[in-house]
Formats: C-alpha cells, sequence, structure tokens
C-alpha cells in the first residue's frame, strides 16, 4: 500500500515521456522494455494489473498448432520463433509440456493426417522440443488412463509449452521490472479523460480506491486498455484502422484429473480444441470459444455445462463431474483484431496475431489483440515506435527480459544448499523450495533466503496447500502493490484458483497474512475480500 500511495504522489510530480494505459500483458511488457532503456515512463490500470484477459488464459505459450487448419503458416512460424525465445529467456517458467491429443471416430480429418500436422508444426518450431510420436488407440490408454478411448481412432504427442505459475503472476513480473528501471505504475487508477494539446498528452486520472482525480501529463500515450483500447479511443477521439472482437472463453478448475504432468487435448463436441491442463496440485478445464459483443462477460449456466459435458465424454473418471467438483472458474474474453468495424462472415478464421495503430501527428499508439506467446516482440516494437516519435532511449541495447544469468542462479542454489532449504518444503508442495523461489523472484530470491535464515518460522506456509510462505506474503506486501486481498490471491499467486473460497475464508492463517499485506487495514481488506467473492 505504501508503495502505491508513493507512486501516485510521483504520477502527479512531472511530465513523462511515454505514459501506457492498460497493465495486461501488452503494457507490462511495453513498460518494461521502454524503462530499462531509459526512457520515463508511466502506467496505469484502471483496475488491478493483469486484471482482465491476462490473468483468464489457459496458462499456453504455444505456437498456435490450431492455425495450421487455416493456412496462417507466417503467424505459425512467427508464433513458434517467439516461443522458443520465451523458453530460452525463462527457463524456469516458461517449459515445455507434452500434449497428449486423441481424435475421435468420425471426426472431420483422418487422425493420421492430423499427426502429419504435428510433423509440419516441428518443422515450424526448428526442433527446439521433442518429436511428435503417433499413437493407436491402444498405446493412449496405456500411456493416460485418464483418456476415455471408446470412440477414439488413434491420437499422437506433441510439444508445447505453458507457465508453470499463472499467467498473472508473469505479467506482473514485467511490471516490477519496469519499475526496477524507474517506471512509474499504479493499479486502480483510471484514465477518465485525456486530450493532445501543446505537443503532449494531458490526461486526468481517478484513484478509484480515494476517489481523488489528478493530472497527469505525457508526450506520447500507449493505449494498452486490451479488450477495451476501442473505448479509451472513442474517449480520446482516436480514429484507428484496427478494432477489436470478442471471444469468451472459460476454464473450470477440478481437483487433480491425473499425475501424469502432460495436457491433455481434444476436439470438443462442437469441433473447437478442448483442453485439460495441470495446474499444481489441480487440473484446468476448458475453454469454450463463444462471440460475444462485450469485454465484459461472466460464466453462465450454459458454459459451465458445456465444460462439464465435454469433459465427462472426453474422459475416464470414478463418476461425473458437476457442479458441486469446481473450486474455482476462470472467465475472460479474447480480443480478436480485424481491419475495419462490423461483424464478420467467419470470426473464428480471425487472425490471433497483434495489431499496433500509429497516429504520428498525436504521438498515439493503439496495441490490439496478441498472444502471450508473442509478449517480447510487443515490447520491442513500441520501443521502436517511440523512438521514430524522436524520444530517444538512453541504453538502446539494454535488455530488458529474461531470467537472471546463471552466476546469480548459481549463488542462490550454493545458499540454499548450505542453509538446507528443500527440506524445508512443505510435505503439500511437490516442488521444492529451490526451484520454485527461484521462478517466481530471480535474484530476489536470494534476500528472502536471509529472511528465513534470521527466522525459519518464514518458511512456514500459512494458508494449508497455498504454496505460498511467509515470507513470500511479506514479499508481495513490499514490492507488489497488492491493493485488494484478491490482487494476491487472484493474480499474484493463484491460490484463490486451487483453494476453495471456503477454506481460504476458514484458514487460521489468512488473518496473518492479511496483517502483513495491509497492517491496520487488515479487517477492513478481509471482509471487502468476503463481500465482493462470497
Amino acid at each position: 500500500m505504501k508503495l502505491r500511495s508513493s507512486n501516485i504522489h510521483k504520477l502527479k510530480q512531472t511530465t513523462y515521456d511515454v505514459l501506457i494505459v492498460g497493465g495486461g500483458i501488452n503494457g507490462a511488457v511495453s513498460a518494461a522494455a521502454l524503462a530499462a532503456r531509459g526512457v520515463k515512463v508511466a502506467l496505469i490500470d484502471k483496475a488491478d494489473f493483469a486484471g482482465c484477459t491476462s490473468s483468464n488464459s489457459s496458462n499456453l505459450a504455444w505456437g498456435g498448432i490450431k492455425y495450421l487448419e487455416s493456412h496462417e503458416y507466417l503467424l505459425v512460424n512467427g508464433l513458434c520463433k517467439s516461443r522458443n525465445h520465451l523458453m530460452r529467456s525463462y527457463p524456469s517458467t516458461v517449459r515445455e509440456i507434452r500434449f497428449l491429443t486423441s481424435i475421435q471416430r468420425g471426426f472431420r480429418l483422418p487422425a493420421a493426417f492430423v499427426f502429419l500436422g504435428t510433423l509440419v508444426y516441428w518443422v515450424f518450431g526448428r526442433f527446439f522440443t521433442r518429436p511428435p510420436r503417433y499413437l493407436s488407440r491402444r498405446a493412449i490408454k496405456q500411456r493416460e488412463a485418464a483418456v476415455n478411448t471408446d470412440q477414439v481412432a488413434g491420437g499422437f504427442e506433441y510439444s508445447d509449452s505453458y507457465l508453470y505459475d499463472n499467467d498473472a503472476r508473469f505479467v506482473y513480473n514485467f511490471i516490477r521490472s519496469a519499475m526496477n528501471y524507474g517506471c512509474i505504475a499504479a493499479n486502480y487508477v483510471e484514465s477518465v479523460a485525456a486530450r493532445f494539446e501543446a505537443g503532449s498528452w494531458q490526461v486526468t486520472a481517478r484513484d478509484t480506491i480515494s476517489g481523488e482525480t489528478f493530472d497527469l501529463r505525457a508526450r506520447v500515450l500507449v493505449n494498452a486498455c486490451g479488450p477495451f483500447v476501442d473505448r479509451h479511443n472513442e474517449m480520446t477521439g482516436e480514429e484507428t484502422e484496427h478494432h477489436h472482437l470478442f471471444s469468451k472463453g472459460i476454464h473450470l478448475i477440478v481437483d487433480r484429473i491425473t499425475e501424469s504432468q502432460r495436457i491433455l487435448a481434444f476436439f470438443a463436441s462442437d469441433g473447437r480444441l478442448f483442453f485439460v491442463i495441470p495446474m499444481g496440485p489441480k487440473t484446468c478445464i476448458g475453454t469454450t470459444d463463444t462471440q460475444v459483443d462485450s469485454p465484459d462477460t461472466r460464466v453462465t449456466e450454459a458454459d459451465r455445462q458445456f465444460v462439464l459435458d465435454n469433459a465427462n465424454r472426453l474422459l475416464n473418471l470414478p463418476g461425473p463431474l458437476t457442479a458441486g467438483d469446481i473450486i474455482a472458474e476462470r472467465c475472460g474474453v479474447r480480443p480478436l483484431a480485424q481491419k475495419g468495424r462490423g461483424g464478420v462472415a467467419d470470426w473464428i478464421q480471425l487472425s490471433r496475431k497483434h495489431a499496433v495503430d500509429v497516429n504520428a501527428a498525436t504521438r498515439h499508439i493503439s496495441i490490439f489483440g496478441g498472444k502471450l506467446t508473442d509478449c517480447l516482440n510487443v515490447g520491442e516494437e513500441i520501443t521502436g515506435i517511440v523512438e521514430r516519435f524522436g524520444i530517444a532511449a538512453p541504453y538502446p541495447r539494454q535488455r530488458w527480459y529474461g531470467e537472471a544469468d546463471d552466476s546469480v542462479k548459481q549463488e542462490f542454489l550454493h545458499q540454499a544448499r548450505l542453509m538446507g532449504l528443500d527440506a524445508m518444503t512443505p510435505a503439500s508442495s511437490s516442488e521444492p523450495l529451490t526451484e520454485r523461489l527461484w521462478r517466481r523472484y530471480g535474484r530476489s530470491a536470494i534476500g528472502m533466503l536471509e529472511t528465513i535464515r534470521q527466522d525459519p518460522a518464514e518458511a512456514e506456509l500459512l494458508i494449508e496447500n497455498a504454496e505460498y510462505l511467509r515470507c513470500e506474503i511479506r514479499q508481495a506486501a513490499r514490492f507488489e502493490m497488492i491493493t485488494k486481498l484478491e490482487d494476491f490471491l487472484r493474480r499474484r499467486s493463484k491460490i484463490a484458483q486451487v483453494v476453495r473460497h471456503r477454506d481460504i475464508i476458514a484458514a487460521p492463517g489468512l488473518k496473518e497474512a492479511c496483517v502483513i499485506l495491509f497492517g491496520e487495514q487488515a479487517e477492513e481488506k478481509l471482509q471487502e475480500y468476503i463481500d465482493t467473492t462470497g
């Protein structure tokens, strides 16, 4: 809370080179890239960082194999290249994982023909992952008992990548990196009016927590509002070539369906891809792909039943999944960039690649669509445009992404071994503490070792099965701009996605966590969470 208050005070004090509106993946990488290169950057979001689309994905950083069917070969080639780059840059976070896909009898294409597509995909992927493998019905059953093979004609395994933690955490780490390089960022600050005059943008911002309004000034305005890009452009009067259509996707989280650490991929009853994804101690199943008119969406009973029906049909379960088995739900929209306005004949065929519209006269940038896989390219593209506006980056070759170099990691691992950190791993966790702390915090994890060394109680869980230690909550309180309890439980961590709501509320350590996060406001923030999520 102190960090946010301090940053809001700083936002009022100066004229920035670039103001970014929106703290999803597009805004986060833009801020990280610009700030690391010495550009004076501010970033605001009307809710929490990664609060919309960027916290409701399938947690996949994949090359887009499904776009082969629509012959978007250039897109697949580019996404595969970007995926490989992400995996090299974030080896602890973006990891290779096997997909096991089964093809039902009567599917629109023969299983062997679909398998040929995985070979083409492997070629596009520059042989970076393990090779695909064709599987007979019997082989599928031997490898994965959870798959219902009654109507299966055949299948295959291939590799892609996914985020080991969660999408919102990945996004926030870019924002934290940007702040480390001097970016002034604040969540729950809304842009309510903006105009370009006298060579700069004058933006009226509103603190949605206190209600205070104040003015911001910047030479460049980047609209990275995700699915709300069009709304912000309408407010500022910007005319753009691209606009958004929306596809709603939902996921349901249930108890672990299979012990294997692979993604099960199917074609749902409507012919679209359907995944069963490992999520720590739980399983995430989905998704839907439904055209909607607005980015303001929710899970409907029809959405929920679609996912449950397909899971029960495609999986071999001890008993059918029901609504009572649902631990948590994820719901978001995919903003799909299209040229012009209005609908299209086949909106499913719309490309998922991003588009950037530029108004050089007003130094305004709008970012449409995109995929997490391509995020590093977005950061580079935005810095290039800002430079063409005449705003020079003092350190144009500064690397702004990736994990700390191996020498830092080896120092962390050496200290962790000397103090026996892995022996402190909670019994409910299958991942050693050394791996988990490095993956989440990088070089900052070294300081956390000293905290644990001074007081071993800092390595204890406060919420059972949550996989977050007392020292991690202190880290979040100091550096992660936790404004509401949901920010921590749902986005900086995935606690609210893997622990039932009633169990979170009943956890003996939740009140202590609130005290660490909010101090004297602990009771108020806890009640706010209960009132808004109950």
